[in-house]
């Protein structure tokens, strides 16, 4: 968990990249309202965004670039872990809560695009390895 402090920066950054983006993504027409003034709400989501940027960004570190490349690897990171854990844990939360498919949609799109952009922000700003 060293690297989280080693790149607090680029983690933090990130974090802020989400609740921009957050902010964005619901004034596209038919997104649900922000709820800002719900503190929790705005502190949850700032710490779900910040644990997923640091997660990501140890991801990015642990990466084998010289499969693929630094950008098809972080890129390819961002998407994988939004397959194999955003994607299954909350379509399936949002069918037992009985979302329509519209809504599930978007917020599946939300996640995809933020992790994506995490990658490419992380990416961008580098990240260090902790020490061996």
């Amino acid at each position: 968990m060293i690297y989280i402090w080693l790149n607090l920066g680029p983690i933090l950054a990130a974090t802020a990249l989400g609740l921009v983006l957050a902010v964005l993504w619901h004034r596209l027409p038919g997104a649900p309202p922000l709820a800002l003034g719900r503190p929790a709400l705005v502190v949850a989501t700032s710490l779900a965004e910040f644990w997923l940027a640091a997660i990501l960004a140890g991801a990015l570190i642990l990466a084998p670039k010289d499969q693929a490349g630094p950008w098809v690897m972080a890129i390819g990171s961002g998407v994988v872990i939004w397959a194999g854990f955003v994607l299954p844990t909350l379509l399936v939360s949002q069918l037992y809560r009985g979302m329509p498919a519209g809504h599930i949609i978007r917020d599946l799109g939300y996640w995809l695009v933020l992790m994506v952009l995490q990658a490419a922000l992380l990416q961008t700003l580098g990240l260090v390895p902790p020490p061996a």
